[in-house]
């Protein structure tokens, strides 16, 4: 039987509004979200569906958020008889979401774990002191070469290599300001600043990583039981403390979208499902590995489509 693997989003791919329909269809879901509020004391699903906006874009509302909608897909997926995957992945915040789908975390652990991971982030760098970027149309040791002669400036480093042409720059405002200006004079088909609070995967994240270990020490950790490709290393970890080494990893060194699905389609993956709201993942795959099937579940009928195949 040919490989299946579910990739889970990272923040950006939340909406007002998002699983709606897939909640009416699918009860698991919204117990799924139930679960997880109590959890955490927040109400996660009036939060995902009512907003305001600007408190679900909030980085320690949104991480929970999208882990607890994540895992609801995957659960009503199951439910419904759908074929468990062989492997998992996610892109940044997601892969949290596929060591709770995998069984390495409780949902309860992992909502708890993320908002804390989004809180430390947002400590570690006021609002307005960073920045991230998304740089169009240039080789990846170009960004890097730019990144480095900017760096006079402060902290500006690559931090995701999403799809062959599509990376994601950050660090301090000024840096990655000065950054931009010299992508753009090498050639950057567009270099456009992102609308985020905190400057992930960059060095500036050091010192929310240190404070993160104690809190992901203090936790139930398991083997999953589907094995996760984990963004710092490409790679799937043999062990627990190496999962672990490399979630804190994850805050302060670049996340390898590229070569994560590069792995799973050397593992024999020839279809990939999207698991959570939105399509960014599917839209990225589309353009690194072009022979594995892509299908995002986050409407009912995308759902139910990816369910009949």
């Amino acid at each position: 039987m040919s490989g299946l693997a579910f990739v889970f989003p990272g923040q950006g791919s939340q909406s007002v509004g998002m699983l709606a329909d897939l909640a009416a269809a699918h009860p698991v879901v919204r117990s799924t979200f139930d679960e997880a509020s109590a959890a955490l004391g927040l109400d996660l699903w009036a939060l995902s569906q009512n907003g305001p906006e600007a408190d679900l874009n909030r980085t320690e509302n949104t991480q929970p958020v999208l882990l607890t909608a994540g895992v609801a897909v995957f659960r009503a997926w199951l439910a419904a008889g759908g074929r468990a995957p062989d492997y998992l992945a996610g892109h940044s915040l997601g892969e949290y979401t596929a060591l709770v789908a995998g069984g390495a975390i409780s949902l309860a652990d992992g909502v708890r774990l993320v908002a804390e991971r989004g809180r430390l982030m947002q400590v570690a760098v006021p609002a307005g002191e960073g920045a991230m970027a998304a740089i169009l149309g240039l080789d990846d040791d170009v960004v890097r070469q730019c990144c480095a002669d900017a760096s006079a400036a402060g902290v500006v480093e690559a931090v995701n290599f999403n799809a062959p042409g599509q990376v994601v720059i950050a660090g301090s405002a000024a840096a990655v300001a000065v950054a931009i200006e010299k992508l753009k004079a090498a050639g950057a088909k567009r270099a456009l600043p992102l609308p985020v609070s905190v400057p992930s995967h960059c060095a500036l994240m050091k010192s929310a990583a240190e404070k993160l270990e104690g809190t992901l020490a203090a936790i139930a950790f398991n083997t999953p039981a589907i094995p996760v490709v984990q963004n710092v290393s490409a790679r799937i970890e043999a062990d627990v403390p190496a999962m672990r080494a490399a979630l804190i990893q994850q805050l302060y060194r670049p996340v390898l979208w590229v070569q994560c699905m590069e792995t799973l389609a050397g593992l024999g993956v020839v279809r990939a499902l999207e698991c959570g709201p939105g399509k960014v993942l599917c839209g990225l795959n589309k353009r690194i590995v072009k022979e594995m099937e892509c299908a995002a579940l986050e409407s009912a009928e995308g759902f139910a489509a990816a369910l009949a195949v």
